[in-house]
């Protein structure tokens, strides 16, 4: 596979190609996604819950999210790199631009932020500063004291504002955007007018990408799955990478997500 990059993921939507996005955290772990042809790396603040047993990913820092990108990024070769900004690091636009900065300079091509419209001003700075960005809408981890808990997001009216923020931000020069826990038929409105690659998780089969965390696809999960969630490595033959592999062709040919792991 040749690298990734942003305009990659561009012409894959033109043609109407998915593509496959995982989290990762290691090295190790990096260069098996390469193998299996992952084209998006995600180093999510999910490791504060997957890796440092936290029960959200409020206590994550900008030095872990260094750390991990760096490691990600020593033996990828391919797949692009995008890392999360956590929890009120870019409450405000000077927070916003050094910590970015600190994400693209250990090693990731892009960076997710969490919100809606209200980001439209720190994605357009960075943007002009050559930091391209993800902007994270639905259910966002981050606000999980906001919602009461983790659940579907944009039913009913909350549809149509969740559809205002993704024009503000695409307007504004959001370079991706990624839809989590919201509607099947919301996620195919959002995906037909949007001009940007859109990657779902828990947002059904219309996107253009999709994602799972690492170890949930694993079935490395706590408790109960959520609903989106495959256990892929139960399925195969007991080969890590032979799970991922399994992971991108079922995205690549619609088998993944099934109605099952939509909401309605």
């Amino acid at each position: 596979m040749k690298a990734v990059t942003l305009q990659t993921l561009k012409d894959l939507k033109a043609r109407n190609e998915r593509f496959s996005s995982l989290t990762c955290y290691d090295a190790s772990f990096a260069a098996a996604m390469a193998r299996a042809e992952v084209e998006v790396i995600l180093i999510g603040d999910s490791l504060g819950m997957v890796l440092q047993g936290h029960d959200s990913t409020l206590p994550v820092t900008v030095d872990d999210m260094a750390y991990h990108t760096a490691a990600v990024a020593r033996t990828n070769k391919t797949a692009l790199i995008m890392a999360d900004l956590p929890f009120m690091t870019y409450a405000t636009l000077p927070d916003a631009l050094a910590n970015a900065a600190t994400l693209m300079r250990a090693g990731a091509h892009m960076v997710k932020l969490e919100g809606g419209a209200w980001l439209a001003e720190t994605v357009a700075q960075l943007a002009r500063g050559g930091i391209p960005t993800c902007v994270h809408l639905g259910l966002t981890p981050q606000s999980v004291n906001v919602f009461g808990g983790y659940r579907v997001q944009g039913r009913g009216d909350a549809g149509e504002r969740l559809l205002a923020d993704a024009r503000a931000v695409v307007e504004a020069g959001a370079a991706v955007l990624l839809l989590e826990c919201v509607p099947t038929d919301l996620a195919r409105r959002l995906h037909a007018e949007c001009p940007v690659p859109v990657i779902g998780i828990g947002a059904g089969p219309d996107c253009d990408g999709q994602v799972l965390v690492m170890h949930d696809m694993l079935g490395l999960h706590n408790g109960k799955p959520a609903r989106f969630v495959k256990n892929y490595l139960g399925s195969g033959d007991g080969s890590i990478e032979a799970a991922f592999r399994q992971y991108v062709a079922e995205v690549k040919d619609g088998r993944y997500p099934a109605p099952e792991h939509a909401f309605a």
